[in-house]
C-alpha cells in the first residue's frame, strides 16, 4: 500500500511540476524585464528549488566517455560484456591510441569493481571507477532496479549475488583483482572463499574491501544498532512492499529504494534542509559554482533503485544480526564458507576515521578471518579524517587512498604470475 500511496503523491503533484517548470522558464526568460531582479530571481529560485524536490530521478548517466589521465584526454566506450535479469557487467574500454599518448601502457590489470546493492545505483562509484581507469582496465557490477525485473524471472538473494559475484569474475577471466565496496564486503569474501577452496583458474589475484561490514558487531554505528535492536519480523512488517501497475516487476516484494532514501536523510536531517537552503539562495545570488554542486550531488543522491525482498532481508540476517561469515557459520548452497582456504590472494582494507555506516574495525576484521593471507599479501589502512563516502570518492581517496591500492594490486599482480592480454581498443 505504501508504494502505491507514493505513486498516487508523484503523480498527484504533476500539475504542481508543470507550473513550476512554466514560472522557473518565464522567470529565467532574457525576454523577460524583471528576471534580474530581486523577485524575479526569487521566483525562478522558489519554482526551481520545488521542481528539484519532487521530479523523479532516473538511473544517472556515466559520464566517462572522455577522462583525464595525465593531463591527457582519454576516450572510453561503455560495453557490456556480461549480463543477467539483475546486473550488467560494464567494462570502460580506453582507447589505446589515447593512452599511448598519456604515456600509459595499452594494458593493466583487470579489476572487478562491485558496487553496493544497498539503495544507489552504480554510477554512486563514477568518482571511483574514473580513479581505477588511470591505471587499469575496470570492470563495474551494474545492479538492476528491481522494480524492473518482472516477477516471472524468479528471486534474486543473498546467495544469488555470491554466485553473479563468481561468474562475473569467471567472464572477466585471468585472475582479476576485485574491489568491493561497502555492502559487497561480505558476499565478495564468501565468493572468493569458495573459489579459493575449489582453486577455481579464475579466483581473485587480490581483493579490496572499504568500508565494508565484514564484522558488524565492531564499532557499531547507528545503522548497526537499528538492525540489531529491531527484531527480523520488524523489517519483513515494515520494509517490506510491493511494486504497483505499470511497472515490469509489478506484484514483486521489495525493499523500495524511497524508503531507504528517505530513512537515510531523516539521519541528518538538519544537514539536508540547510543544503537546500543555501542552494536556494545560490540560486538568487547567481552563484553557479554553488548550484553546480549542489544539483551533482542530489541528482546522485536522490537517484535510487528497489532490493528484492529476499536480498534485503537475507542482508539484514546474515550480516547484521547473525554475523554468521564472522562467526564461520555461513553455508553457501550446502557447503561451508572457510576462509582460511584464501591464502593465495592479496586482501586490503580500507576504512574512514570517521566512517559512521562501517565503524573502524568492521571492514579491517578480514584479515584476522583469512589467516592464511601471507603477511606481503595483505595491507591494512584507514584513512584519517574521512566519512564513509571519502573511503571511495573525493579528493583524499583521489590523492591519498587510490595510490595505495593502485600500488598494492601491482604488487600483487606481480605475485600472481598472470599475463594479461592487450586491451582492445575503444
Amino acid at each position: 500500500m505504501l508504494y502505491a500511496l507514493h505513486e498516487l503523491a508523484y503523480q498527484s503533484a504533476l500539475p504542481w511540476r508543470i507550473g513550476a517548470q512554466a514560472a522557473r522558464r518565464f522567470w529565467n526568460s532574457p525576454f523577460n524585464p524583471a528576471a534580474d531582479t530581486a523577485i524575479g530571481r526569487t521566483a525562478y529560485a522558489s519554482a526551481e528549488l520545488f521542481e528539484s524536490v519532487t521530479r523523479r530521478y532516473g538511473k544517472p548517466d556515466w559520464r566517462l566517455a572522455t577522462i583525464d589521465i595525465d593531463g591527457k584526454p582519454v576516450r572510453t566506450v561503455e560495453q557490456v560484456i556480461w549480463q543477467s535479469p539483475w546486473c550488467r557487467l560494464v567494462r570502460f574500454a580506453r582507447n589505446i591510441g589515447d593512452l599511448k599518448r598519456a604515456g600509459k601502457p595499452a594494458s593493466g590489470p583487470a579489476v572487478l569493481i562491485v558496487a553496493p546493492l544497498s539503495g544507489h545505483y552504480a554510477t554512486l562509484l563514477r568518482g571511483t571507477v574514473e580513479a581505477f581507469l588511470q591505471d587499469h582496465d575496470v570492470y563495474v557490477t551494474d545492479w538492476v532496479n528491481a522494480r524492473q525485473v518482472p516477477v516471472l524471472e524468479g528471486r534474486f538473494d543473498f546467495f544469488d549475488y555470491i554466485d553473479h559475484v563468481r561468474m562475473m569474475l569467471a567472464e572477466i577471466g585471468g585472475r582479476p583483482h576485485v574491489v568491493g565496496v561497502c555492502q559487497p564486503g561480505p558476499p565478495v569474501l564468501a565468493a572468493a572463499a569458495i573459489m579459493a577452496e575449489d582453486a577455481d583458474p579464475n579466483r581473485p589475484a587480490s581483493m579490496t574491501f572499504m568500508g565494508s561490514p565484514i564484522d558488524a558487531r565492531l564499532s557499531p554505528t547507528v545503522t548497526n544498532q537499528l538492525a540489531e535492536e529491531k527484531p527480523f519480523t520488524w523489517f519483513r512488517s515494515n520494509m517490506i512492499h510491493t511494486v504497483p501497475w505499470p511497472y515490469p516487476g509489478f506484484g514483486r516484494r521489495v525493499y523500495p529504494g524511497f524508503v531507504q532514501l528517505y530513512s537515510f536523510m531523516s539521519m541528518n536531517e538538519e544537514r539536508h534542509r540547510d543544503a537546500h537552503w543555501d542552494y536556494f539562495n545560490s540560486l538568487i545570488d547567481g552563484d553557479g559554482d554553488g548550484v553546480e554542486k549542489h544539483e551533482e550531488f542530489y541528482d546522485e543522491y536522490l537517484s535510487v533503485l528497489d532490493l528484492t525482498e529476499e536480498f534485503y532481508l537475507q542482508t539484514i540476517d546474515i550480516v547484521f544480526q547473525q554475523h554468521l561469515l564472522p562467526r564461520g557459520l555461513l553455508e553457501h548452497r550446502g557447503r561451508k564458507v572457510d576462509l582460511t582456504r584464501i591464502a593465495d590472494i592479496g586482501l586490503m582494507t580500507v576504512e574512514g576515521e570517521k566512517d559512521d555506516i562501517s565503524g573502524v574495525g568492521q571492514t579491517q576484521a578480514a584479515h584476522g578471518l583469512c589467516p592464511n593471507v601471507p603477511d606481503d599479501r595483505r595491507q591494512l589502512y584507514v584513512q584519517p579524517r574521512v566519512g564513509h563516502y571519502g573511503v571511495f570518492n573525493g579528493r583524499r581517496f583521489r590523492d591519498e587512498i587510490y595510490p595505495r591500492v593502485r600500488d598494492f594490486i601491482a604488487s600483487n599482480e606481480a605475485l600472481s604470475g598472470v599475463s594479461r592480454r592487450p586491451a582492445s581498443a575503444a
